[in-house]
């Protein structure tokens, strides 16, 4: 049954509040964990799952996307029989590139209409998970479900923007809200969505004739009277990571060891582009304590509860902590960097003092000199 399913990575307009982070690359591609980007979690998911044919529908800024993902090599989807096709928006005028994801799939239904598979399976790139694929199959087929969506019981969720669902005893969704609604409900819908593929098809030329084009809020929300409509709910660890209160606390959540083995080895390992760099580097000076510390850096100084990405060089005398400092950083001499968010390439200049304030981290984008 497993590879009866294509798998299909939605891009478009995915909710995102990650201010500089996302300004010169989509949401999927932002850079999480020390050396992985946010898509390589539901991707990893879907490849582990079996799924042979994965679609990735780009949007907006996605040259690193393609970038990143390539042929799907280090995903093992270049050898497979469908393989990983990236599918940007069929035409460059912004009136139709800013319709939404009904459009976009109608604009490539031929890819839909040429799978022999008879399930899809629909998700975003901001859910930081591990999902078995199998399970949430297996329990659509056996309620005769019209569309599962997974489902988390997370009743302290505080950070990323996510839909609230309702349910009944039965599991039969009643009531989904769009991220800003006021629904009180402890249960969030990860945007995940199992269903036939021509039930799909049926809902993009339906809603498109009747001029809506958007699937959760139109095609699904629209008919939860008429459809059978599931919830199926997931118990593993979850991060909606789509601001940067939740981009922060989630990556400061991977310091401890039961979240970093529950999320990147169960239910199977999490892939990534692979880059070839040497070990750290520890100077006799440096001081490293509850940090995760990638390939390629450089450490002369203090880091305190933090995570450095590749390549990057904290000098003699200077202190990182609680923050998170991105590939090819460079912190100089007696420098102190807390509580902050350092995008790739930025250097901090020697005897600076970087730090949030007011709980709230301090963000420098891209090749910034502060």
């Amino acid at each position: 049954m497993k590879h009866n399913v294509l798998g299909v990575i939605n891009l478009i307009h995915e909710t995102d509040e990650l201010e500089r982070l996302t300004q010169s690359r989509c949401l999927a591609t932002v850079p999480f964990a020390a050396r992985y980007r946010l898509i390589d979690f539901v991707l990893s998911s879907l490849v582990n799952s079996g799924m042979d044919k994965i679609a990735v529908f780009a949007h907006t800024k996605y040259r690193s996307l393609m970038d990143h993902l390539g042929s799907g090599k280090h995903w093992d989807l270049q050898h497979r029989q469908g393989g990983l096709f990236i599918l940007p928006p069929a035409t460059d005028d912004i009136q139709e590139i800013s319709r939404g994801d009904l459009y976009h799939f109608y604009q490539h239904r031929d890819y839909f209409q040429r799978s022999s598979l008879d399930y899809v399976v629909i998700t975003r790139s901001h859910m930081v998970c591990n999902v078995d694929f199998d399970d949430v199959i297996r329990s659509h087929q056996e309620q005769g479900a019209d569309i599962t969506v997974v489902c988390k019981r997370e009743p302290n969720h505080t950070f990323g923007k996510a839909r609230k669902v309702k349910m009944d005893a039965d599991g039969r969704i009643t009531a989904i809200q769009d991220h800003y609604g006021r629904m009180i409900s402890d249960i969030i819908s990860m945007e995940m969505y199992v269903m036939r593929k021509e039930l799909l098809m049926e809902l993009v030329e339906t809603s498109l004739a009747q001029g809506q084009d958007h699937l959760v809020r139109h095609a699904i929300f629209s008919r939860l009277g008429k459809l059978n409509v599931r919830a199926y709910m997931y118990d593993g660890y979850l991060g909606v990571v789509n601001t940067i209160s939740s981009y922060y606390e989630h990556s400061m959540k991977l310091l401890q060891p039961a979240v970093w083995k529950e999320l990147f080895y169960r239910p199977g390992p999490i892939y990534t582009k692979v880059k070839d760099e040497p070990p750290a580097r520890y100077s006799a000076s440096s001081k490293v304590t509850n940090s995760l510390i990638a390939n390629g850096c450089r450490i002369e100084g203090t880091v305190i509860n933090s995570v450095l990405f590749r390549g990057v060089h904290v000098e003699k005398g200077a202190i990182v902590k609680d923050s998170i400092i991105m590939q090819n950083g460079q912190i100089s001499e007696n420098s102190f960097v807390y509580n902050s968010i350092l995008d790739k390439d930025v250097v901090v200049e020697s005897d600076r003092d970087i730090r949030g304030a007011g709980g709230t981290p301090f963000l420098a984008g891209k090749k910034k000199i502060i």
